[in-house]
């Protein structure tokens, strides 16, 4: 089962790195840090079950076409 409620003990911080991870790269190369964290985390997770779940809540809203005319406005 997804846990979706409030789960990292230092959240701040954890956002913090985040960005910190992100510093000095190109949109390309973050895309692919952002893909290999992905693939690692998802790869720990190991529960298909759990990763569907959060591919789907993820996805949950971008195939409403508000969403998309929202986005380009």
């Amino acid at each position: 089962m997804l846990n979706t409620e409030p789960n990292i003990a230092a959240p701040d911080d954890f956002y913090h790195e985040l960005i910190d991870l992100h510093r000095g790269l190109s949109d390309e190369q973050s895309a692919v840090v952002n893909a290999k964290l992905i693939l690692l985390l998802a790869n720990h997770i190991g529960d298909m079950n759990v990763l569907r779940a959060a591919m789907a809540a993820a996805r949950e809203g971008q195939d409403d076409s508000s969403a998309v005319a929202a986005a380009g406005s």
